[in-house]
């Protein structure tokens, strides 16, 4: 029971994008909305935020337009048991413990109301395999990579390939591909001799064929849907759920995306033909999606690539556009994407992934 709440209590006049900053920070990715007069007014959680942003809502507007209003509670003298099934029923991992006067006195997360079972349920299972593009030449880690191919890259006691392979096996994806070029024989010798619970099939580019290129050697390998990840970045996300609005959505193409936020460390200036001046905006901050280079494939989106040529991820997505095929995006927080492939984010990185 957490009874120090002060870091997970907002006011509902916060702006969402302010919300969000709070939300990257918390260990618990939850916050709880509060009126003036500290009575709980909702819940809100990242993915409140996501369906507020795919339905075209405003990061400006207030938390109280997009919170949960609703959300599941329960009084002073509640009973551990009942707490138990009501997390398990409604699949929820936090439930805050309301006074007579609706105010929060504490908050029950599943990590203390199930210490005595385990922790938090597994992930659940999805059955696609998934495709991690590991033939690039990794120019951002120079000199490194001169010598050591980019997916070999140790991350505490792991290399970051496999970090990105633990991330899926979470979600117990037990069939891995490898796109291979630079330095690919080293890749491939890592992982033989070692008995793994999962199996890698390689794949070998003949020449460079850019971020999408290699994925036409899996024609007729695969049927249905594929996730495609790069091998700088690791998305924290729930695959089972961006699977499930993959499918519902009969998207070819689901692009993760990771919303950012910029501070422009200057006054902006803003002028008109000729270079009048019509305004300075001092020190401005933008938020936008990024693409994080995880995408979700249907089988289909592969005819749309061409054999042995370059051929980038936005060349793909350019044509499925034109062709009028749907591309949908899933996006995540900021703290959820970790970019390993840059050397001044390199000890970050470290650092977080140990947590």
């Amino acid at each position: 029971m957490i009874d120090n709440i002060k870091e997970f209590l907002i006011p509902k006049t916060l702006s969402i994008k302010e919300a969000m900053r709070k939300l990257d920070i918390s260990s618990r990715k939850v916050l709880f909305v509060t009126d003036d007069a500290d009575v709980l007014f909702g819940s809100l959680t990242d993915g409140d935020i996501r369906r507020w942003i795919l339905s075209g809502g405003s990061l400006k507007n207030k938390v109280d337009d997009v919170c949960n209003k609703n959300p599941h509670t329960a009084g002073l003298d509640y009973d551990v048991s009942d707490i138990k099934h009501l997390m398990v029923r409604e699949d929820i991992e936090s439930i805050p413990i309301l006074t007579n006067d609706r105010k929060i006195h504490s908050i029950l997360f599943w990590e203390e109301v199930f210490s005595d079972s385990g922790g938090r349920p597994a992930h659940k299972s999805i059955d696609i395999p998934v495709v991690i593009m590991a033939g690039g030449k990794g120019t951002r880690m120079e000199p490194f990579t001169n010598v050591l191919p980019k997916p070999l890259i140790p991350i505490g006691e792991k290399t970051i390939v496999e970090c990105i392979i633990d991330e899926f096996r979470q979600f117990n994806v037990d069939r891995f591909y490898l796109t291979l070029n630079y330095k690919g024989a080293m890749i491939e010798a890592y992982f033989t001799g070692e008995v793994r619970p999962y199996t890698i099939e390689y794949l070998w580019e003949k020449d460079f064929c850019g971020t999408a290129g290699s994925l036409s050697l899996l024609k007729g390998k695969i049927t249905g849907d594929i996730i495609v990840s790069n091998c700088d970045n690791i998305v924290r996300a729930d695959y089972y759920e961006v699977l499930e609005l993959h499918r519902k959505n009969k998207s070819y193409l689901t692009i993760l995306s990771s919303i950012q936020h910029h501070k422009i460390p200057y006054g902006v200036v803003s002028f008109n033909e000729g270079g009048e001046v019509t305004e300075i905006i001092e020190k401005p901050e933008y938020t936008f999606p990024i693409n994080t280079g995880i995408y979700i494939l249907n089988v289909s989106a592969l005819e749309y690539i061409p054999e042995r040529t370059v051929f980038h991820m936005t060349h793909l997505i350019e044509r499925l556009i034109a062709d009028n095929k749907k591309v949908f995006t899933y996006p995540v927080s900021e703290s959820d994407y970790i970019d390993i492939g840059q050397w001044d984010e390199y000890k970050n990185v470290v650092n977080k992934l140990k947590l």
